[in-house]
């Protein structure tokens, strides 16, 4: 049983690793809908397939925006985090980020 003195720093560990982990997962997710919403604007030409994959992939970004945000919201990490994710385009910030912050913390 953890003592008190113990407790709380293990519950906010705990929270940053399964929010890093939602983070990189919707990050991967993300960038494997970018590889294929690429190949059908740019190799097959399909506009149908651009105008579905498009947002959805804008639904991916707002998302991990919104993860990173919450994360440096709760001082998990800094705001340098969502700022990387919003000037990257999405997937492959929340990626570097997930790979920087993991290091830090292990």
């Amino acid at each position: 049983m953890p003592t008190p003195a113990t407790a709380p720093a293990a519950a906010p560990a705990a929270a940053r690793k399964k929010l890093l982990n939602l983070v990189l997962t919707v990050g991967l997710a993300d960038a494997l809908l970018l590889v294929v919403l690429v190949y059908f604007a740019f190799v097959d030409r399909s506009d149908n397939a651009v105008h579905v994959l498009g947002p959805i992939h804008g639904l991916g970004f707002l998302a991990l925006l919104g993860l990173t945000a919450n994360g440096a919201l709760q001082a998990f990490w800094g705001w340098w985090f969502p700022a990387v994710v919003l000037v990257t385009g999405g997937p492959v910030g929340s990626i570097v980020g997930d790979f920087v912050l993991r290091r830090r913390i292990d």
